[in-house]
């Protein structure tokens, strides 16, 4: 009797299995930085880097080639500057502090450090703001690193000499000269910079002899400055919509008309060109790249960037701003032409880029950073070991949509990804508002787009209002090609994907939507042309005193409707009211769907395309959110006042609660007195469940549905069931009578609910799943017939593990007779978000491997049972509990890894496995002539002033 009592967590021989089969990591994140601040680019090592206004730091290079660093302080990054191919840069942060960073090789691999940090002088955002920070190379040797310079110095130095010049009074220095907006060293002599103040100045300085080599005296507000590669002009962009070229003389020190004036989008108004780039080609003629300058009037809202040379003009329209842009060209000094091969674009919801080689200008498919929020992300799957043919189609159905999907074209190539090949194909599914279901190639560390599905033509919606922009005329001025794919807008809210189901060996697909329609899709090859069959399903079974108060259902085209190769529809259901699907599943083998909404449940057999048996209705008399749907913005707040005090009088009441199972056959309620066992002395770590009101808002919500072939109605005989539990903790199980593959068309499916559970405390059902008799969750629907994994044992008993909000519980079956619980109440407020069951295997041995139950709760925690025992294995923080999107956005895969969403744009990845991890794992090979690190411990003190000791010597203005 000793060893009954023995803890579990002292065994060490289990302590040592749990460590090699459980270890949490967040691993990387996929998508697009949200709210990007900084772009910058190192030419030589061919990397990346994007800063956030979070105070993220990213570099990329060939796909697989990630860093990441963090700064301390949450400030927005301003600008980043590469060190030439040193694999180091600097940051600057609008909390007026400077950062240095470093690209370090351990393990073998490569990771992004911050080495030191300085705080400048003045109050941010106020006078003495930094606006332009320059890098200078040096050549210093390594006793020399150190290398002080005053701001203050160099700028009084500036406007001691302008006024040895003829200039009129605006100009020698003084504060209205504003600040400085651009430094650019000379193309051809890094002893002399540009520098451009914003009242128009712009001054040509020698750092070596300290003095003023030109002066050009501008009269337009500058905004950025250009060099030509040959250093003999350069490029000035204004506040007026023009550009200016400017000639640089040696017998003219003081210029005062550029050699050409141009306002492209005048002679109206036009907003600033904040930004332009010059590029010399083999043809003769530059390429001339700018931002802004639309016309005010008509086309001040758009964010747009233009490419002109010779005859040819194009003005990329994107649907969000321009942060910042370069070109991809040669910067070898000693070639004649920049001739540029790309153009990076840095919007504020996605990066751009173009080829500046091909007819056309066209785009580049980027193979990361895609913008998953193109259409805001409703839902999200996981498809795990995708079988190649599945595969080989999706990717096919793509590049058809997309013929010029070549990722081998992405010109950032730095670095080396030093991953191996992912044994394992894996697809992640998004569902968007606008009706969009998108694929997505989860296999490794870059999150590449596949295919895009749509579901907005099967319905009859407005015209699509990009249309306009797509088809630009010959004579529209200016010549708007519309660039990017990130759309803010939907068509209609109703579109939206709620639900999604695969059978990845079928190629069968399931998408239910926000106006309650389920759409079963089946993948063609082949482009075709068909009718859409409809069933319009009544869920409430003509109840009396409901009125739906929502919107309408979405209308389905009538006539033929051109699919393209990929998924298409077999079938729409139609549940009415047109509430949004709540639950979904498929069973492919079955040609069987189940789906649910706040007002019930249905079965429909989308082979013969009829429904399977009279719908289970769950709406409860008083639910009147259930009328008023998801896109309602109205609540009655006096309900809910109501429901809350109901509530805490409801807690205060103790009574011995008994669930009950019904068998619908005999129609005699039995109590089950296993199942309705309710501790009357709760253990220390364990709080006392609450029962909840049975007419609480939104109790005929179906949250969950699965079929299983499992043992329902007696002990000796197995066959098809479907399971379905809603949010007053209501659980039916019906009994399915399936005709054989050769009977499909002749013979219908009939249901009889077998039986009825209502769980004690009414929590939301979560989940539902079947165990086979040795415990094992069952198989997915063809992998027993096609030999893909062992059948499951029909011998033992079979039992179904029913989670609520608060408990897990495992039934036995046929008799759903409580085998064990487990209450996950033992902090207060909390509750079960998500779970799922996954599959775990050793690190020390690959033929050991454990089936567990992963738990989510509203917290942000992550908890880890056995199955079916459900012992607790491990626990670990994950999302903040404040993050309720990022919770409720959460999908767990069957290895052990799992996706959330930590801002509309990214998902971050972690894994709970100890052996299956997808992370970067790249180098960057950087040859430094100086080891930085040597002299981390000589940063100047803040008392000093400022005097920044980096590699470079770095020029600040004001």
């Amino acid at each position: 009797m000793k060893f009954r009592f023995r803890r579990q967590g002292n065994d060490p021989h289990r302590e040592k299995i749990k460590q090699d089969l459980f270890a949490f990591s967040k691993t990387v994140e996929h998508g697009f930085p949200n709210q990007p601040s900084a772009l910058a680019y190192d030419p030589k090592l061919q990397l990346m880097a994007i800063g956030t206004k979070s105070g993220a730091i990213k570099i990329y290079g060939a796909p697989g080639v990630e860093m990441t660093g963090l700064h301390k302080d949450t400030a927005a990054v301003t600008q980043i500057h590469f060190l030439y191919g040193q694999g180091r840069m600097l940051s600057l942060l609008d909390d007026n502090t400077i950062h240095l960073w470093e690209i370090v090789q351990r393990e073998n691999r490569s990771h992004l450090v911050e080495l030191h940090s300085f705080n400048l002088p003045g109050r941010p955002g106020i006078e003495s703001t930094v606006t332009v920070v320059f890098p200078r190379e040096l050549g210093y040797g390594a006793a020399q690193l150190q290398t002080i310079l005053e701001y203050a110095e160099l700028k009084l130095a500036i406007c001691n000499v302008i006024p040895l010049f003829s200039v009129p009074e605006e100009y020698k220095c003084g504060k209205s000269l504003g600040p400085v907006e651009s430094l650019q060293e000379h193309p051809q002599d890094s002893d002399k910079i540009l520098i451009g103040y914003s009242r128009g100045l712009v001054v040509l300085w020698d750092l070596n002899s300290r003095h003023v080599v030109n002066l050009f005296l501008g009269k337009q507000q500058l905004e950025s400055l250009v060099w030509e590669r040959s250093g003999n002009s350069f490029v000035s962009s204004h506040s007026d919509g023009g550009y200016m070229v400017w000639a640089v003389s040696s017998s003219n020190p003081c210029t005062h008309d550029p050699i050409s004036s141009t306002i492209p989008y005048g002679p109206f108004p036009c907003k600033a060109v904040n930004k332009i780039l010059w590029r010399t080609t083999q043809s003769g003629s530059p390429l001339v790249l700018f931002s802004g300058g639309m016309p005010r009037a008509s086309y001040g809202d758009r964010h747009c960037l233009t490419i002109l040379q010779d005859s040819s003009h194009v003005t990329l329209d994107f649907t969000s701003r321009v942060i910042d842009f370069f070109t991809i060209h040669c910067t070898d000094k000693e070639k004649e032409f920049d001739d540029p091969s790309a153009l990076v674009v840095l919007l504020e919801e996605e990066l751009v880029v173009i080829d500046l080689q091909m007819a056309g200008w066209p785009t580049v498919p980027a193979p990361y950073l895609a913008p998953l929020h193109s259409s805001a992300i409703t839902c999200s799957c996981h498809i795990s070991n995708v079988p190649p043919k599945l595969w080989e189609r999706v990717i096919s159905a793509g590049q058809q949509q997309c013929p010029l999907q070549n990722y081998e074209n992405w010109p950032i190539c730095g670095g080396k990804n030093l991953a191996p090949d992912p044994k394992q194909k894996e697809l992640l599914l998004t569902g968007h508002e606008d009706g969009t279901v998108r694929f997505w190639d989860a296999s490794g560390v870059s999150l590449k787009p596949l295919y895009k599905l749509s579901t907005a033509s099967i319905f009859q919606t407005d015209c699509d209002h990009n249309d306009s922009l797509m088809q630009a005329g010959e004579e529209e001025w200016p010549p708007f090609r519309k660039v990017g794919c990130f759309d803010p807008y939907s068509d209609d809210p109703r579109l939206g994907i709620q639900k999604i189901s695969v059978c990845k060996y079928s190629g069968k697909l399931v998408v239910a939507g926000t106006a309650g329609q389920v759409i079963v899709m089946v993948l063609s090859d082949e482009k075709s042309d068909h009718m859409i069959d409809v069933a319009t399903v009544d869920l409430l079974q003509d109840r009396e005193g409901f009125t739906w108060k929502g919107h309408d259902r979405l209308p389905p085209k009538s006539g033929s409707v051109v699919f393209a190769p990929g998924f298409q529809p077999v079938v729409l259901v139609q549940c009415m009211p047109p509430a949004a699907v709540t639950a979904v599943t498929l069973h492919a083998e079955w040609n069987l769907i189940a789906f649910g909404t706040s007002h019930g449940f249905g079965l429909f057999d989308y082979h013969r395309k009829v429904l399977c048996f009279s719908i289970r209705c769950t709406l409860h008399p008083n639910d009147s959110l259930a009328m008023e749907g998801p896109l309602s913005r109205v609540k009655s707040l006096k309900k809910s006042l109501r429901q809350s005090f109901r509530r805490i009088r409801k807690s205060r009441v103790s009574g011995k609660k008994r669930a009950v199972v019904y068998s619908p056959t005999s129609k005699v309620q039995e109590a089950n007195a296993q199942l309705a066992e309710h501790d009357a002395e709760v253990t220390p770590v364990q709080r006392r469940i609450e029962p909840r009101s049975a007419d609480d808002s939104l109790s005929g919500v179906v949250r969950c549905l699965c079929f299983a072939d499992t043992f329902l109605r007696d002990g000796t005989h197995h066959g098809p069931t479907m399971w379905a539990g809603t949010n007053s903790g209501s659980v039916y199980a019906y009994a399915l009578d399936v005709p054989s593959q050769e009977k499909f068309s002749e013979q219908s499916v009939e249901a009889l609910l077998g039986k009825e559970i209502q769980l004690m405390h009414r929590a939301p059902v979560v989940s539902i799943a079947v165990l086979d008799g040795r415990g094992n969750p069952l198989p997915e629907p063809y992998e027993v017939s096609r030999d893909l994994a062992k059948a499951p044992d029909m011998q033992g008993s079979h039992s179904v593990l029913i989670t609520s909000e608060e408990q897990f519980k495992v039934f036995m079956l046929p008799k759903v007779s409580a085998k064990t619980k487990f209450k996950l109440t033992a902090h207060e407020g909390c509750r079960v978000r998500k779970v799922a069951l996954s599959n775990f295997t050793s690190v020390s041995s690959e033929e050991y491997s454990e089936n567990a139950l992963v738990c989510l709760t509203n917290l942000g925690d992550i908890h880890v049972f056995s199955v079916p025992a459900l012992r607790p294995q491990v626990r670990y923080d994950c999302i903040r509990k404040e993050d309720i999107s990022g919770i409720a956005s959460c999908v767990f895969t069957k290895t052990g890894q799992g996706f959330y969403l930590i801002s509309p744009s990214e998902y971050e990845r972690f894994s709970l496995s100890a052996r299956v991890i997808t992370e970067p794992l790249c180098r960057v090979d950087v040859e430094r002539p100086h080891d930085l690190s040597a002299h981390s411990r000589d940063v100047p003190s803040q008392s000093q002033g400022l005097k920044l000791g980096l590699i470079k010597s770095f020029f600040f203005f004001y």
